[in-house]
């Protein structure tokens, strides 16, 4: 797909003329259950989260006065394409992003150290890591895909822009504890106070969060006096690795980094400006484009740089700051107020973590907010969002701050600055954490919510603590190939994965069938505590079955009624519980997962896509007691 040929424009570019539509303004509401503060990504994430819960009152509140039409991050990382596919838009992300294939590496000129020269050029992500690639897209397109995902949802969010926090007050005595003061920023309404009552707050607010210093958090972390510029620029150029993500030392003149754009002519620079002192504010430098500009054409010397259209630039300083906890829990006290993305965390741009890191933070705290707001779960279930995701940001944090001092240092060249970085060890530092930076190495620590390794040997290759890894399957029922790891929405359901032994599935003495009997029928089942009455069977935790039968040699009326449930006012039979593995184009996942095919597995998997527990199948025990330590008992 191809666009911005004659200029750059906002919007859908599948579309002539763009609705650029705010809505409406309307009167905030008394009370609510959930007050987001900022529409960015992560807020964003948040909110279409529990735009699946009808019953559930939430209201976002941004200070600009609109949608976001341009800049800022650009970067989607395969894990966030995969969290994309559960609020299910990552195929149109696909089909409009720019895909980043190959990672090209230039250094000074060994003949001519004046000017660059390429020195590596490999594959960015590894084979095997995910069944989606690391894409660029700008985010104001993410941006669209969740506002539409809100605004079409059973809750129906649309946000309140021109709206401003101004006090954030918290009452335990009051059943909504948290009484929020917000400002009209409206020229037509400026200075008009609004007050709600909201039982949970989420600042999603920015570097500068009001929410943040409602509760007394401090971002803390160091500077390294060090400013960049980024632009996105249509331009002719002879580069000739224009069109790939690239990384340029020069010998003298800094540093750059080519991230090529969606469709086709676009491509955003990150380039290095000049070192602060320690007391210099980047805005004290009244640096301008033209700047910019200028110091790409040096970087980039001997090839030229004609820019013909900058459709948006912005220059920021490197640092990595940090907050010590993302809520306003103490002991003795539970949490009423969260923070989550720039709010808790802030760091470089260039390893592109920023929004994907962000959004994950709204990933992990949505439905556990929906679970504790619709009865679900106690609302200690709250207190593991600043234990999980804080320590995540830490990784980021120490990873950014190596990877951002090697991306600024001057490049080896032999004639004495043995202080620099040799371009062959970023190329192989870059490689080794690939994984990292895709955002699939991340691993929860042991909790209520995430199972000892005790039999992580069941299923090796479900890691326990990271997310669930994708393999192809074929659906029983219709003979359907596709990736088991999209049946995980973002819905707020667990799901429990039960792999087959190598016995007839169907039969009443296979491993698989006893679980479906203890699940199903068992009076002390712990699938039917969990589900309210009069709910679908699989309304809380959806049971799916991945057998190693071919799909051809079994019928899905022959297996366990549970897994061919009645459900909905008709009592209509769900036929899509039930895989087989793709035996025609493979890997079968049995051996891609590591799944032991003699005694089979659970995989047990949270609503953000991170495996809780690999257990027995027969051990249905151990799965009563996991649920007990996350689920109430249904009413």
């Amino acid at each position: 797909m191809q666009f911005h040929l004659n200029g750059f424009r906002p919007g859908n570019p599948a579309i002539a003329h763009p609705l650029k539509e705010t809505p409406p303004y309307r009167p905030l509401p008394d009370q609510v259950d959930v007050l987001i503060v900022g529409a960015g990504p992560t807020g964003l994430v948040v909110a279409a989260q529990l735009a699946a819960f009808e019953g559930i009152t939430t209201r976002i509140i941004e200070q600009k006065p609109g949608r976001l039409l341009v800049g800022q991050a650009d970067g989607i990382a395969c894990r966030s394409m995969e969290m994309f596919e559960a609020f299910g838009f990552a195929r149109r992300i696909e089909e409009e992003a720019y895909w980043v294939n190959e990672t090209a590496f230039w250094k000074p000129d060994p003949a001519e150290p004046s000017r660059i020269a390429r020195s590596g050029r490999i594959q960015d992500t590894e084979d095997g890591l995910s069944e989606f690639p690391h894409v660029i897209l700008n985010q104001a397109r993410v941006h669209d895909h969740f506002l539409d995902l809100m605004r079409d949802g059973p809750a129906g969010i649309l946000p309140d822009y021109n709206r401003r926090l101004v006090e954030l007050i918290r009452d335990d005595d009051a059943e909504h504890p948290l009484l929020v003061r917000v400002e009209s920023t409206d020229p037509d309404r400026a200075g008009e106070v609004e007050e709600v009552r909201a039982r949970y707050v989420v600042g999603c607010d920015g570097a500068r969060s009001r929410v943040r210093a409602s509760i007394g958090r401090e971002l803390k972390g160091d500077a390294a006096n060090q400013a960049w510029g980024v632009m996105d620029v249509l331009a002719v150029t002879d580069f000739p690795d224009i069109r790939l993500k690239a990384t340029v030392h020069s010998r003298d003149q800094g540093s750059l980094l080519v991230i090529p754009r969606e469709g086709g002519y676009m491509v955003r620079l990150y380039i290095e400006l000049d070192k602060l002192s320690p007391e210099e504010r980047i805005r004290d430098k009244n640096l301008k484009v033209d700047h910019l500009i200028a110091a790409a054409q040096r970087i980039l010397h001997p090839y030229s740089l004609d820019v013909k259209e900058v459709a948006w630039w912005s220059v920021y300083e490197i640092g990595q700051r940090l907050c010590d906890r993302y809520d306003d829990g103490a002991e003795g006290r539970a949490p009423h107020v969260f923070i989550a993305g720039d709010a808790c965390h802030t760091h470089s741009p260039k390893a592109g973590q920023g929004m994907n890191v962000s959004m994950r933070d709204g990933f992990n705290l949505g439905w556990k907010l929906a679970a504790v707001l619709r009865g679900r779960s106690d609302p200690d279930l709250l207190d593991s969002y600043s234990a999980e995701r804080q320590g995540v940001a830490q990784m980021l944090i120490d990873f950014d701050r190596e990877f951002a001092a090697m991306f600024s240092a001057r490049p080896k060249s032999g004639e004495g600055n043995d202080d620099g970085v040799d371009p062959a060890v970023f190329q192989d530092y870059f490689q080794q954490h690939g994984r990292f930076t895709a955002g699939t190495a991340i691993r929860y620590a042991p909790s209520r919510l995430i199972g000892q390794k005790t039999h992580q040997g069941l299923a090796r290759g479900f890691d326990i603590g990271m997310r669930f890894h994708s393999a192809p399957v074929i659906r029983l029922a219709d003979a359907k190939p596709l990736q088991l790891g999209h049946v995980v929405r973002a819905d707020g359901r667990w799901r429990l994965f039960a792999f087959a032994d190598a016995s007839d599935p169907t039969t009443p003495d296979s491993a698989l069938w006893r679980l479906c009997e203890a699940l199903g029928t068992d009076p002390t089942s712990p699938l039917r505590r969990i589900t309210p009455e009069g709910n679908d069977i699989d309304s809380v935790l959806d049971l799916r079955a991945v057998v190693q039968q071919g799909h051809r040699d079994l019928s899905l009326p022959q297996m366990h009624p549970i897994l061919r449930p009645a459900k909905g006012r008709y009592g209509l039979i769900d036929q899509e519980k039930v895989f087989c593995p793709d035996l025609k184009d493979g890997p079968d996942i049995f051996d891609a997962r590591g799944i032991d095919r003699g005694q089979g597995a659970m995989v047990l998997v949270r609503p953000d896509q991170h495996v809780s527990h690999v257990l027995p199948l027969t051990d249905v025990a151990a799965l009563s007691e996991v649920l007990a330590g996350v689920f109430r008992p249904a009413r």
